[in-house]
């Protein structure tokens, strides 16, 4: 009985201890993992502060390199912006004077198709008052192949009525009561012939259609760009043919074909041909007509003054006024009109502000 109880006694004990060192084992397992996580966990803040450290070093650097670039942007901005600030301004003015030139361009070109509209509604007179007729006559009939002589020393106005086409309007012109030169468009099935109409003028020129940007209402016979220097020199053959003592003629509309080098160019060739002088109407800024009269050694006779862009009697007698304050400044000066009976009722009423002016046409200009 007493050996077993110890020998009981003696597997409790041992049982007890076996348990004891499980337990420790346990205990520095647990020990051993809290470590480990201690030191994941250590390393990990490690790992990351560094990461942290390296992007702190890569914004110090971004920062860094923006200061750098805003002190450059700083350094070249104000000589950016005042030379993009006057790059804009010449633009701008650049862009005002080219709109400007569009308008005045595209105005004009509207006019003249507005009057070839008007001519339409229009019954020519076919009988013209016998004093008118017998005054033009018996007053300079032969001025077709030399110019007039100049009576005085007053500043000469020349004043041009574009897109004459009927008989009604040429006695509309003979009535403002002074030198006006008329230009007649060559006859077109929509005109009709203004061929017999001219005989009686003491002067006349042609007005030769040519290519525009915004005309609509295209003449038959408008010379293109892209014609031939045959093709031109025919058209201006048959115009000589129809008008044998014209000597000078004027572009109607024509803003592209006469800023065109090589259609000028041909057109030029052709009238020394057959003996016409060009006058720009000036439809454009960037005409060629001066580079071509040069060339040819033609005299450079130009527009200075459109009268009636607008149809109104106050802008068109402000209109003369500008072309008399030119002609006095610079001795001579070109207006161009249209057969409208506001131009013609302004041009009849401000016979008065011409006095110290000589009334010439266009054969009569101090540079021929």
């Amino acid at each position: 009985m007493a050996k077993r109880k110890t020998k009981r006694k003696s597997t409790n004990t041992k049982h007890r201890k076996s348990q004891n060192i499980n337990f420790k084992l346990i205990n520095i397992l647990l020990l051993i993992i809290l470590a480990l996580i201690i030191a994941i966990g250590i390393l990990i803040y490690l790992i990351d502060n560094k990461k942290v450290e390296e992007s702190k070093k890569d914004i110090s650097k971004i920062e860094k390199k923006i200061k750098e670039d805003i002190t450059k942007i700083q350094e070249t901005s104000e000589d950016k912006l005042n030379k993009y600030v006057k790059n804009i301004e010449v633009k701008k003015d650049k862009f005002e004077e080219y709109t400007e030139d569009l308008y005045k361009e595209y105005i004009h070109e509207k006019t003249e198709d507005r009057t070839t509209d008007i001519i339409k509604e229009k019954k020519p007179d076919t009988k013209p008052k016998k004093e008118e007729t017998t005054d033009i006559q018996t007053e300079e009939v032969s001025v077709f192949h030399k110019p007039l002589p100049i009576q005085t020393n007053k500043p000469k106005l020349a004043i041009v009525i574009d897109d004459v086409t009927t008989q009604y309007q040429i006695n509309k012109i003979n009535n403002i009561g002074y030198k006006t030169t008329m230009s007649i468009l060559p006859p077109t099935s929509r005109n009709g012939s203004t061929i017999e109409m001219v005989n009686g003028l003491p002067f006349y020129m042609i007005h030769f259609p040519m290519e525009a940007k915004y005309f609509k209402g295209e003449e038959q016979g408008t010379l293109h760009i892209k014609d031939s220097y045959e093709k031109i020199e025919k058209r201006v053959a048959q115009i000589r043919d129809w008008y044998p003592n014209a000597q000078f003629t004027n572009n109607h509309t024509g803003s592209k074909f006469t800023q065109d080098t090589e259609a000028m160019d041909r057109l030029f060739k052709a009238l020394t041909k057959y003996n016409f002088t060009f006058m720009d109407s000036r439809t454009t800024s960037k005409s060629k007509g001066k580079i071509m009269a040069d060339k040819y050694d033609m005299p450079y006779i130009a527009r200075n003054i459109f009268l009636d862009n607008e149809q109104e009697f106050n802008y068109i007698q402000k209109q003369l006024k500008k072309a008399i304050s030119i002609a006095k400044k610079r001795g001579y000066a070109i207006a161009i009109g249209h057969p409208h009976d506001i131009t013609i009722k302004v041009l009849r009423e401000s016979k008065p502000l011409l006095k110290d002016l000589e009334l010439i046409y266009v054969n009569q200009l101090p540079i021929l």
